[in-house]
């Protein structure tokens, strides 16, 4: 029993130790040369674009089925009106950034973890470096950046669509009038509430897309392991999405409010 608690540690310190030398590795790829380019841009459609019908098909249900929750429980107190506030709260802060960063960990993540796998398992990366190529450059850098930059403008997509979404049911199954919705959202919505709602997002993108570079590139055993590597990258990323949202939401609050 404490020889596998000891192999367990070990590679779980080994993993870690892997996971720094990445993000290392990447920031210096992200500030000297050479910078692919082309990469970047096609990431950037790959991770973002493509991931739009997802995050707005969630975003919306989730602030439509809250609204629909939100104005049961308020009808108790006779605060039916406030129920916009309390979507356009709860989108913004905290499930907007959180389930936007689920679904790319779904998505994105085990896309990256099986490209990768495959690359490594294929010897492509090998291939890579032999022709003097880093395979951190090329292939880490680009998805690094894309999912940085686009898990904020998705989120604010999720937030939008997930307001609209509780409008919608606010106004045809709860009988609440349009501007009364719309005026409560403005009157409870706060500078630091928007911050909150645009810091994490960078947070978590970052944590997801690394987390699955790093997973693939660790990739070993064949086609099986692609298949295992892809699991650990979901289920890591979405762990990771769920802890990091955590701490950063303590350290918000301790800086903001």
């Amino acid at each position: 029993m404490i020889a596998l608690i000891e192999d367990w540690l070990k590679r779980a310190s080994l993993d870690v130790q892997e996971y720094v030398r990445l993000l290392g590795a990447t920031a210096r790829g992200m500030v000297t040369q050479p910078i692919y380019r082309h990469d970047i841009i096609e990431q950037f459609d790959a991770i973002g674009v493509a991931s739009l019908t997802v995050v707005l098909l969630t975003g919306f249900f989730t602030g439509a089925v809250l609204a629909l929750q939100s104005g049961l429980t308020l009808d108790q107190f006779g605060a039916r009106p406030v129920v916009g506030r309390l979507v356009s709260a709860s989108m913004i802060k905290e499930l907007g950034p959180v389930l936007t960063g689920l679904m790319l960990s779904g998505r994105v993540g085990s896309g990256i973890a099986a490209e990768l796998g495959s690359m490594v398992v294929t010897d492509q990366i090998s291939a890579l470096r032999a022709l003097g190529t880093d395979p951190i450059r090329k292939l880490v850098v680009p998805r690094v950046l894309a999912g940085v930059l686009m898990a904020p403008v998705l989120t604010v997509v999720s937030d939008f669509v997930g307001i609209v979404g509780g409008w919608i049911v606010a106004r045809y199954q709860l009988q609440v009038a349009t501007g009364l919705y719309w005026s409560s959202i403005w009157q409870a919505l706060y500078m630091q509430d928007i911050w909150m709602g645009l810091i994490k997002p960078f947070v978590l993108g970052f944590v997801i897309v690394t987390i699955a570079c790093h997973v693939g590139l660790r990739t070993t055993g064949g086609t099986q392991g692609v298949g295992k590597s892809t699991t650990e990258a979901v289920v890591a990323g979405s762990v990771g999405v769920i802890a990091v949202d955590f701490f950063v939401t303590r350290v918000l609050i301790s800086l903001m409010y």
